[in-house]
């Protein structure tokens, strides 16, 4: 038996001799030796079907043939480089895993995605990782957005680079330049990306360059709402403000300076202009905020809630001008802006405008190309696209939310690191990633005040605590019969860690007032007699239902990996039996 294997062997040996020397048949360099290719897949789509993905040697190391282009060739060709060669690739050997190499292009709001692949355990990066900016205004390596409308803005001892680069918000390790190099991750800055061919899976820049990928992850976030998008002109005023990166805050910052003991206008109740405003306050400017809705963030506050909020910024000098909007601008001379004109006849005295009046998710580049829901990518629970190389995250990606069965765009930093590291789990280790099971979560500081927001603002509220300032209180959401939402304010690391708990068992609820009474108690309490019980052993494929949860018990791995090696090895001994029998005739 053993001199037929040998036989074998050196039949197959010459069958890839001959495959290197074949160029008639359109295949690129040689291939790698059959038993290097163990764990890979068969590919139906491959030239002469043969397994995976090839190495080719001298200058096209570590790319792969793709069958889509003419003569099989790696795509896409470049008629401006040396022997048509596209423009980056990696090698084979630069990712553990899978035993193959590929190329990741970050498109960079994803300003958690770095410290993403750092968090899964026992997998290396690849070789080669290009992070991209979205645009060519960030010149900086990632940082912590919300330090913009915080402590970026402060009159004493303000946060700068690079105390906020990414991902010291999330307590992790601070990720400098010096980081990215040390971890063979290049990042491309002040270029941006021209253009996007999913089906060829090449970017365009704009400086002219192509660059492939194997996977794509979309971080490209969101860009601020401009007031031209309203019918008003005027944000290009030198005193007109807007806060979404880096460059907008520094511009925001010199604008403060120049306007001390002045009048500032804030357009929007939201994220930005409750945060902005409180930043003026701070900064001694006198601050009106203008928004259409009845109290202050309404998408989230109760109208009790955002009333103590509104009393505090009033007692510090904030006036409120609700339910109406801006209509116009008036300037002076230098096209400065010296005042606001409101649909309800208000004519208020400017030195500062800020705007926060929303942001639209940057998803022009694919549209036509991936699904778009809910003004975002569509992505599944392993927030990959209609197109299985490509991911989305953060702002920019419609997942869906598995504690409501629906799915949901979320504006929040939170979301963007979570997703971020599911992503990259389910890239790098996809048989060990499950859905991605998300809590939707929201917090704010400003003041003296800090709050904390997880679920669902929908259904009725029952508001618990003393409602005065330095006291806790919140409020609970219940829809169905269920707790779909939980506010805190004021609450310890522990307290609001369970009203987080709380939230994600949606315990069921039948008498409101004693809700109300016992506050965060109830939360408290449903969370410490939450048993997860054991599961037992049960026979294969039984379906077991205990009190609310289903489990279903499948067949052990190890059983069909063990049934598949001896088919395996039946067929090889069976096929080297006939080979042999057959080379005696011969």
């Amino acid at each position: 038996m053993s001199e037929t294997v040998r036989s074998l062997h050196s039949d197959l040996s010459a069958l890839v001799r001959s495959l290197r020397s074949d160029r008639t048949k359109g295949l690129v360099g040689r291939y790698i030796a059959t038993d290097s290719f163990a764990g890979r897949s068969l590919h139906s789509d491959r030239p002469s079907g043969l397994v995976g993905r090839y190495v080719a040697t001298d200058s096209f190391a570590g790319r792969s043939l793709r069958s889509d282009r003419p003569s099989g060739l790696v795509g896409p060709l470049r008629s401006d480089r040396p022997n048509g060669l596209v423009d980056r690739y990696i090698s084979t050997d630069s990712f553990a895993v899978h035993g193959f190499g590929f190329l990741v292009s970050l498109l960079s709001l994803a300003q958690v995605l770095p410290i993403a692949f750092t968090k899964v355990n026992k997998i290396r990066m690849a070789k080669r990782m290009s992070l991209l900016d979205k645009h060519w205004r960030e010149v900086v390596a990632p940082y912590e957005r919300p330090a913009l409308s915080k402590g970026f803005l402060l009159p004493e001892d303000p946060a700068r680079l690079p105390s906020f680069h990414t991902c010291v918000g999330a307590n992790d390790e601070k990720l400098t330049p010096k980081w990215y190099k040390e971890h063979g991750i290049e990042l491309v800055l002040g270029t941006r990306v021209k253009s996007v061919d999913v089906r060829r899976k090449t970017l365009l820049s704009s400086t002219g360059e192509t660059i492939s990928y194997k996977f794509l992850i979309i971080a490209t976030g969101a860009r601020a709402l401009k007031l031209e998008e309203f019918g008003v002109e005027g944000s290009d005023a030198e005193n007109v403000c807007y806060l979404r990166d880096l460059s907008d805050a520094n511009r925001l910052a010199t604008a403060i300076q120049s306007s001390a003991n002045g009048n500032a206008v804030v357009i929007g109740g939201g994220y930005i202009g409750m945060e902005c405003a409180a930043s003026l306050v701070i900064n001694k400017i006198n601050v009106t905020m203008v928004f259409p809705e009845a109290h202050c963030m309404a998408r989230l506050f109760t109208p009790k809630i955002a009333s103590l909020y509104e009393d505090y910024y009033r007692a510090k000098g904030v006036e409120f001008i609700k339910g109406t909007v801006l209509t116009s601008f008036e300037f002076d001379s230098d096209k400065k802006v010296t005042a606001v004109n409101l649909k309800n006849g208000n004519h208020l005295p400017a030195d500062l405008v800020v705007v926060g009046i929303g942001i639209r998710p940057n998803t022009s580049l694919f549209e036509g190309q991936l699904t778009i829901e809910k003004g975002g990518i569509k992505v599944n629970s392993k927030m990959q696209s209609s197109d299985s190389s490509v991911y989305a995250i953060g702002d920019v990606a419609t997942f869906p939310v598995k504690l409501f069965g629906e799915m949901r765009r979320l504006e929040h930093v939170d979301s963007a690191r979570k997703s971020a590291r599911h992503a990259v789990s389910a890239i790098m280790e996809p048989e060990k990633t499950g859905e991605f099971d998300y809590l939707p979560f929201f917090y704010s500081r400003v003041f003296a005040f800090s709050w904390q927001f997880y679920g669902d603002p929908v259904g009725e509220v029952v508001h618990f605590g003393e409602f005065e300032e330095g006291k806790t209180f919140g409020a609970y959401w219940i829809k169905k019969g269920h707790l779909v939402g939980s506010f805190l304010e004021g609450g310890t690391k522990e307290e609001y860690d369970t009203i987080s708990k709380a939230t994600q068992l949606k315990p069921a609820l039948t008498d409101l007032e004693e809700l109300g009474r016992v506050g965060l108690g109830f939360a408290e309490t449903v969370v410490s007699q939450h048993i997860v019980p054991e599961v037992k052993e049960v026979p294969s494929s039984a379906l077991v239902r205990q009190a609310s949860r289903v489990v279903m018990v499948e067949k052990p791995l190890h059983v069909w990996h063990a049934a598949t090696g001896v088919l395996v090895a039946a067929s090889v001994a069976a096929f080297a039996f006939w080979y042999g029998r057959r080379r005696r005739r011969w």
